[in-house]
């Protein structure tokens, strides 16, 4: 069922304004932290025969998959079992397309330049460098295509820093970077997907590589059965939608598909709107979210990020950005609808929230590769997957959904999922639940808008590090403000 051109009724998805594509997935399961998202990526590579696409932001070829012992003689690092499974299947062929700015850092990580020499010597797997993008931006999707059967997309990485599992312990072993130092805890999410909507995803996979200078490559006509066998689904015989964002480069067109369905799910949204994202940067998100949050009778809105970005310079760019944001909000919010939290570990230590998902009401789902900030709406290239219950074939998905939202503040809040759904159900309210349930420990902390000095301020209402287009880069400062489209958004409400 590929929808593209055509408008559905009753669903918020509409082909060529706001999503890609509509097709189906004979099976669709959100994958949550990368413990598990690295394991099933395994086990649905050992079962292609023709053909692998590794899109990615990175790729760390050091990173153990799996176990040593969990399938005895299969390697578990990726750059090994990549050859490996080439060695094994003469007829597989495997493509990684990876960030070019990125790559001249990452590239020479310990032992990863030898296994790159390696995957270069092999006739069957073909390395390449994206550059494909304007000055400043990245290639920010992370894909991988499977034979065109079985996809994954979502927001984790293939590298160092993501692995880690729902528990987010303190004293977690696995959770180790190839240079053996623990890293803090990492809480992540990507989607597997089975069916035709896997034959999309291998499409814009395809594209991509050929934008990037890649030749072009045909469909894969031979079909897998490459559904990890552990990996129960949480959909299945459902219809998909993809949103892209691309930037305008060279004779290609901008899409802004992801910020257009960002800005009508705030506004369609009914009575909840739960949302995960590295950042909260996005002017236009924050304007949208100022709008609902004036009317009497409009949405909660609840916000898990992490403490702060990542990085020495993006903490000065992105949460700056967030605490300007959250400060011009307030004014806004004379219902206290809008709250932003942090999830914390056992012993108080933050959980790093790169995990990009929106889930509205109990009607939409949507996980993917961007962030609540100007560059994943504009800039970089992104890639999100859609399951709206209003799609037609999808009635009755809606506890799926709602299931999906409440093991996640289970996560976060340490809780079991059937205190979740007891308190929702009583209250109503996500934000009162949170409240009720929040403890001392593994919980979600409260945001604290901080202190900004005169450098931080005018980096943030600048928007240096975040611009909205690739015309911005280069364009004076002072035409820039962050708030400027938030103090014409609405009314100021007395």
């Amino acid at each position: 069922m590929d929808q593209a051109g055509t408008h559905l009724p009753g669903t918020i998805l509409q082909p060529g304004r706001n999503c890609w594509r509509i097709t189906t997935a004979d099976r669709v399961t959100v994958i949550i932290d990368a413990a598990e998202y690295f394991r099933n990526a395994r086990f649905g590579m050992l079962a292609a025969e023709r053909r692998i696409m590794l899109i990615g932001w990175d790729f760390d070829a050091r990173i153990a998959l799996a176990p040593e012992d969990e399938l005895p003689g299969v390697p578990t690092r990726l750059g090994d079992f990549i050859l490996w499974l080439v060695e094994r299947k003469p007829e597989l062929e495997v493509f990684v397309l990876r960030w070019d700015f990125g790559a001249m850092k990452s590239l020479f990580r310990g032992s990863t330049w030898l296994t790159v020499l390696r995957w270069m010597r092999h006739p069957r797997i073909t390395l390449k460098l994206d550059s494909a993008h304007p000055p400043a931006a990245s290639h920010h999707q992370k894909i991988i295509v499977i034979d065109d059967s079985l996809a994954f997309c979502g927001g984790i990485d293939i590298t160092s820093g993501r692995w880690d599992t729902r528990q987010h312990r303190d004293d977690e072993p696995g959770r180790r970077n190839p240079g053996r130092y623990q890293h803090p805890p990492w809480h992540d999410a990507t989607t597997a997907l089975e069916g035709p909507v896997a034959a999309t995803l291998g499409e814009l996979a395809r594209r991509r590589w050929q934008a990037a200078g890649g030749d072009p490559l045909p469909p894969v006509e031979h079909r897998t059965q490459s559904w990890p066998e552990d990996l129960r689904p949480g959909f299945r015989n459902v219809a998909v939608a993809i949103a892209r964002t691309s930037p305008e480069f060279g004779d290609a067109e901008g899409v802004q598909e992801v910020e257009q369905l960002w800005l009508d799910l705030i506004a369609s949204a009914r009575r909840h709107i739960y949302a995960e994202s590295q950042y909260f940067a996005s002017r236009r998100v924050a304007e949208a979210v100022a709008r609902r949050l004036a009317e009497p009778g409009g949405p909660e809105i609840v916000l898990i990020n992490p403490v702060s970005a990542q990085g020495w310079l993006e903490p000065l760019a992105m949460d700056t950005a967030r605490a300007r944001l959250r400060e011009a909000l307030r004014r806004h919010d004379p219902h206290g609808r809008f709250r932003i939290y942090h999830p914390c570990t056992e012993s108080g230590a933050p959980i790093y929230v790169h995990a990009k998902i929106l889930i509205v009401d109990d009607q939409v789902l949507r996980v993917g590769s961007s962030n609540l900030n100007n560059r994943s709406m504009r800039l970089d290239t992104e890639c999100d997957i859609v399951i709206d219950a209003a799609l037609p074939g999808n009635a009755g998905i809606e506890a799926d959904i709602v299931a999906i939202r409440d093991s996640l503040l289970a996560e976060h809040l340490g809780r079991s999922v059937e205190e979740i759904s007891r308190s929702l159900s009583s209250t109503g309210s996500l934000i009162a639940t949170i409240e009720a349930l929040r403890g001392e420990h593994r919980t979600l902390c409260p945001y604290e808008t901080p202190d900004l000095n005169a450098v931080e301020q005018w980096l943030a209402d600048n928007e240096v590090l975040d611009p909205e287009s690739p015309d911005e880069i280069l364009e004076p400062f002072a035409k820039h403000s962050l708030l400027r489209g938030l103090r014409r958004a609405i009314r100021p409400v007395r």
